[in-house]
């Protein structure tokens, strides 16, 4: 039988979970191993055992060294530092990332008000450190002994270069769990290559599979891999926190974005391989018609105002009779061309002509509500300010919630997808101003006398 048993550990001023020992149990008939767990200490000496609560945050007690920028590699620690793990955020006013410098008209050139910054790495730390200094260096070294997982997305070799390669991490601290999330991965003939979520959605080939039928490749919204990246990334964490809880082993996450991406290409490789059947035919890419089924009408028609537009999808006859009784029942709709479901689908371009007429006069929230009053489906496409601002679902699971950042103030981030009864994840602070927690990290944590770190600063290490 074995049992997991869980140890709060105070190490000098700090609280610790996991203890470095074999642990054997005598319960009833059963002999019970305790496996080796983890301890993140810089000293091991004056270690005892606190009694205190379980935490309601499901990752306390793990520390991310977070090297990454832009999307992928924030994406991906946001989510652990959403749920409770202490992220900090190794940045370097030299190269910073280039999230904070997507900035609004007055921003006024700091790097500290960029939206999309705020969102990726709110609840993180933020600590400027030169590794290209040999003193950086070491101390990113002894951030790494007392952490549990290292994060970046650079392309294959930057840490190698650095002479923090896994097999480097490992000597600094034998169960570090490192993830390296590029483009292809750190093996193979493409290694090299230095990708970003566009092009690794297009070597993937999904941007192939985008867009409206005859019309080049759309692409799939706004750096889409990079997304999905990051969530890949935060999963193979939570997995390899799981198998050295349990073995006390790390090891190496290796992740590739364009494996990623081909993996959502699936069905559109199977139809071609049984039934050879490009993705890329007549009436492909879909568009916003039905994909998999013939039906129609199925589409977005233009709506009252500005480049306003809404959806309707009709999926059988008894919906076809529904939206007739709710537009007044037009004489065209009496044309034999529509009579069926299938005499519609074939032609649903001179269908949706028609469609767009009774849509035009009124606003996408006009033909919502209207539509489906009677029974058939049909959707307002919001405006970005519909959504924040307006939509009474989003505000009621409250997805956009507020918190105080230090220079934009009362700012909206995007909240997590999920609400977990027990272990919720929390909002604790906005994204870090540049090199705000520097102090606390060099002096508190690295142990960093208050000259040292003043003598840093004038280097240019800190």
């Amino acid at each position: 039988m074995k049992i997991l048993l869980r140890l709060n550990l105070a190490v000098g001023s700090e609280l610790y979970t996991s203890l470095s020992i074999d642990i054997r149990i005598k319960i009833e008939n059963y002999h019970c191993i305790m496996p080796k767990n983890l301890i993140r200490a810089k000293k091991e000496e004056h270690i005892k055992v606190q009694k205190r609560s379980f935490s309601k945050n499901a990752l306390e007690g793990v520390r991310v060294i977070d090297l990454s920028w832009i999307v992928a590699g924030p994406q991906c620690t946001r989510l652990l530092a959403d749920f409770g793990a202490e992220v900090i955020k190794v940045e370097n006013e030299a190269a910073l990332d280039y999230c904070r410098n997507i900035l609004s008209i007055d921003a006024e050139g700091s790097p500290n008000r960029s939206g999309l910054f705020n969102t990726l790495n709110r609840n993180k730390k933020s600590v400027t450190l030169n590794v290209m200094h040999p003193t950086g260096m070491e101390k990113l070294r002894e951030l790494i002994s007392i952490s549990d997982v290292i994060v970046e997305n650079f392309s294959s070799r930057v840490l190698e270069k650095w002479g923090l390669s896994y097999e480097e991490q490992k000597k600094i601290r034998p169960d570090i769990i490192y993830c390296s999330m590029s483009g292809f991965g750190h093996s193979g003939r493409d290694r090299d290559y230095v990708t970003w979520g566009p092009t690794a959605q297009a070597l993937s080939g999904l941007t192939f599979m985008s867009g409206l039928p005859g019309e080049e490749s759309a692409g799939w919204g706004f750096s889409y891999m990079d997304h999905t990246g990051g969530f890949y990334g935060a999963l193979a964490i939570l997995m390899a926190l799981k198998h050295r809880n349990s073995t006390g082993e790390g090891q190496h996450l290796d992740l590739s974005q364009v494996e990623a991406g081909i993996g959502i290409t699936g069905t559109s490789i199977l139809d071609y391989t049984v039934n050879n059947r490009p993705f890329r035919r007549e009436g492909m890419p879909p568009g916003n018609t039905a994909p998999d089924k013939k039906i129609a009408p199925h589409n977005s028609y233009k709506c009252k105002g500005k480049d306003r537009w809404c959806v309707i999808t009709v999926n059988n006859q008894s919906e076809w009779d529904a939206l007739s009784k709710a537009i007044n029942k037009p004489s065209w709709m009496n044309n034999k061309k529509f009579s069926t479901m299938e005499l519609r689908y074939k032609h649903q371009d001179e269908l949706d002509k028609h469609i767009e007429n009774w849509t035009i006069n009124r606003t996408p929230h006009e033909v919502m509500h209207h539509l489906q009053s009677y029974g058939v489906p049909a959707g307002a496409i919001q405006t970005p300010r519909e959504r924040v601002e307006e939509d009474p679902q989003l505000k009621e699971r409250n997805f956009l919630p507020s918190i105080k950042h230090g220079e934009l103030g009362d700012t909206q981030v995007e909240a997590m997808p999920m609400k977990m009864s027990e272990t919720p994840w929390k909002l604790k602070s906005a994204s870090p101003l540049l090199s705000e927690h520097s102090a606390e990290i060099y002096m508190d944590l690295l142990g960093t006398s208050g000259e040292e770190f003043t003598s840093f600063l004038e280097q240019g290490i800190a």
